[in-house]
């Protein structure tokens, strides 16, 4: 007996040979299916594979098991082992972090996650230090791998793990951030095979571990093309393989169904709309060749807005703007209440009027005639809009259909938990307050809640990645039992108790349909989409679930080449991603803009045209913020409050709007950067003049000029002797 307590003494001092002896007592353990160790056979091995399973077959439990086999053998065999899990979405930092990577491996190892919302006090360089998995958003890996490459001491390389697991990975395609880190690796691998050739010794990379539950076809529209767009993938991961279950092994998917709604037979509601904006058609001298509350026609308003801009054709370029609104309003009355679209456009005109005639300014904004036109012409129809949307006769027929739908699932079944998934963020909303105002819906037990993205948007506040949280952990728990979405919860978000998703008219691609399909994961789940007779959304569904089947075939056929043929497309394609990437560069590199000096850049405010600033006047702070502090350019614009608040994790916050004093056009926000206030623009308020020619920007990335680092010793020492002067 006291030799049997002395034992035990002994390995409550030793956890681990306490867990190689009652592996229950301390460990959880990972047992997989048949299915999962099929398809995580070969990454055990040490092969770079890509695991393709439908959503809620276990993909990240599969990460899991072969994270920890790496780090047990490799660990044995006295190497060093670091593992890297990189999303493509903020909550899933946490959500991986919470339901597997840390749940079943933080007991053994240290995990720690990263992410724009993350609160850590310490530098990723030294998370990367100090852990053994590290779950972090791929653009911050990206951003320090980018500051290796410049030898930043803050930067890391890849050799600094063993592993790395790419979720989603089928966003390893057309320049996005998985794929500038690939390009990283793939030119490393190609040196490295150099290096042997000298006999030299090739530098570390990590075995790389892709999933996802559906590559896609990438818009092929035959089978060769989807076949060369899977290869695309596996070249891009650098995979040994593609794995995925044989046929007839997957799980039974939810009962699907097409709801078509009667088309409307009469609009009066939008024939008002469409009457506008063929009068502000005609007082631009506008021609579109599209019908108004269609995407193409959104397309048409945007380029002509853009180029009127360019030109500046002030006339155009505004009323291109209001027709964008008019256009979203037509798109709202179709798919939500009539009162939505108003409401929408009223809150778009009130803010408008805010920018000409705010009382908080000491100058007078300048009032064109057109937009004297535009805002007489809204005045003069919002009254006749008012009196239709209160007629419920003259409302679309996929929101009743939608009703019936509802009430339908929460009437037949014991526990009904679902998501309707929709367009914009305004129709999320939009849909959410509608279920709540309605008292049958609370009858029936729905218990209703938005879900939206982050990033900023002027039409709509985004959700912060907190609020985002939130609501998840209230679905999961029952607080809430209908989700309305917006793709944000199409990929990755782990919504297990699902039993029913509806897809509001809206239709995407086949990866998108896989996603927001595999939501519905509970027992006898459906998958509906709801659609108006004649909008051709079942259609391009149809189209879907081909490309679905052309994919399954193409996967299948990659599988049998024989391992020459299948190594030798790998290889061409890899090199092609390379050259293409050093073309790109050269390409950025021969305009020579890197090298130019700002100076010659100019910019003009987007609305009215007036001269802001040149490029010399800006600077940036932590790599992305372009601000200029000069005083000249504060007497420019005017602050106002910042009704899209978003509070910041940094040494800066967003402190206001700032607004053309001439126009009132927002042309970004006020920083409170280490107790200064920075003026802070965003490129796409404004119109870019380089080298005679006038451009159009979305992104400060999409101009390549270096602008310099904020000083911000010499703007103090600056700032402080000025107001010593003043006192003076």
């Amino acid at each position: 007996m006291e030799n049997f307590k002395a034992i035990i003494c002994f390995l409550l001092l030793h956890p681990t040979l306490m867990n190689s002896f009652f592996p229950s007592v301390n460990e959880k353990e990972i047992v997989l299916r048949d299915y999962q160790m099929d398809v995580a056979r070969p990454a055990l091995e040490g092969k770079n594979i890509i695991i393709c399973l439908p959503t809620g077959s276990g993909k990240t439990r599969v990460a899991v098991y072969i994270t920890k086999q790496h780090l047990e053998s490799r660990k044995l065999k006295g190497q060093s082992a670091k593992v890297v899990v990189l999303v493509n979405k903020v909550p899933l930092v946490e959500q991986h972090y919470k339901a597997e990577f840390g749940k079943f491996l933080k007991h053994q190892y240290s995990v720690e996650r990263v992410s724009g919302d993350s609160q850590l006090k310490i530098s990723f360089p030294q998370v990367v230090e100090k852990n053994d998995i590290i779950i972090c958003t791929a653009q911050i890996l990206e951003n320090s791998l980018a500051k290796a490459k410049q030898g930043d001491e803050d930067g890391i390389t890849l050799s600094q793990f063993t592993l790395m697991v790419i979720d989603e990975c089928h966003h390893t395609q057309k320049g996005g951030v998985y794929n500038h880190i690939m390009i990283r690796y793939l030119k490393q691998k190609h040196r490295n095979a150099g290096l042997r050739k000298e006999q030299k010794q090739p530098v570390s990379l990590p075995q790389i571990l892709g999933l996802t539950a559906s590559p896609g076809v990438g818009g092929a529209k035959t089978q060769q093309k989807a076949e060369e767009h899977i290869l695309r993938i596996c070249a891009n991961l650098d995979a040994y393989t593609i794995k995925t279950k044989a046929l007839g092994e997957e799980p039974k998917g939810p009962y699907k169904r097409i709801a078509s709604a009667l088309e409307r037979k009469e609009d009066p509601f939008g024939d008002v709309i469409k009457g506008i904006m063929n009068e502000i058609h005609t007082h631009a001298q506008l021609n579109p060749l599209c019908q108004p509350g269609t995407q193409n026609y959104e397309q048409w308003v945007v380029q002509k807005e853009q180029n009127a801009a360019k030109e500046d054709n002030q006339t155009v370029r505004v009323c291109a703007e209001h027709l964008r609104q008019y256009n979203e309003a037509l798109y709202q009355s179709n798919t939500i209440r009539m009162c939505d679209a108003f409401s929408f456009l009223d809150k778009y005109y009130n803010e408008e009027i805010k920018k000409k005639f705010s009382p908080d300014d000491e100058d007078t904004i300048q009032i064109t005639d057109t937009e004297r036109f535009l805002f007489k012409l809204f005045n003069a129809k919002k009254e006749r809009l008012q009196e239709l949307m209160k007629n419920p006769q003259y409302e679309n027929n996929s929101l009743a259909q939608l009703r019936a739908l509802i009430l339908e699932e929460y009437t037949t079944r014991t526990e009904a938990r679902g998501i309707i998934f929709t367009k914009t963020r305004l129709s999320a909303i939009a849909l959410s307050q509608w279920i709540q105002e309605n008292s049958k819906f609370e009858d029936v037990g729905v218990r209703a809640s938005h879900l939206i993205g982050g990033g900023d948007q002027s039409v709509v506040k985004p959700m912060t990645a907190a609020e985002q949280r939130e609501v998840l952990n209230k679905f999961r728990e029952g607080v809430i039992n209908l989700l309305i979405a917006t793709t944000v919860a199409e990929e990755g978000l782990d919504i297990k108790e699902c039993n029913f998703v509806f897809r509001y008219c809206l239709v995407t691609n086949e990866i998108a349909m896989i996603q927001a399909r595999g939501r519905g994961r509970a027992e006898d789940s459906s998958y509906t989409v709801v659609e108006e007779a004649g909008s051709g959304v079942a259609e391009r569904e149809s189209v879907n679930e081909y490309r679905e089947k052309m994919m399954s075939k193409a996967i299948a056929r990659v599988c049998t080449l024989s391992r020459e043929e299948y190594e030798k497309k790998i290889n061409e394609n890899q090199l092609q991603a390379i050259v293409e990437e050093r073309v790109k560069t050269k390409k950025k590199d021969k305009k020579g803009m890197m090298k130019e000096d700002p100076s010659k850049v100019k910019l003009s405010c987007r609305s009215c045209g007036v001269s802001v600033c040149s490029g010399e006047d800006i600077e940036i702070i932590e790599r992305m913020h372009h601000i200029n502090v000069t005083t000249e350019f504060r007497e420019l614009f005017t602050v106002r409050e910042n009704t899209a608040l978003q509070e910041r994790l940094l040494d800066y916050e967003a402190n206001g709007v700032i607004a053309c004093k001439n126009c009132g056009q927002r042309w970004g926000s006020m920083m409170l950067y280490k107790s200064i206030e920075c003026p802070c623009l965003h490129i796409k308020n404004f119109v870019v003049a380089y080298n005679s020619k006038k451009k159009v920007f979305s992104k400060w990335n999409e101009l390549a000029i270096r602008f310099p680092a904020f000083d911000y010793a010499h703007h103090v020492v600056t700032h402080n002797s000025d107001d010593e002067t003043e006192m003076d």
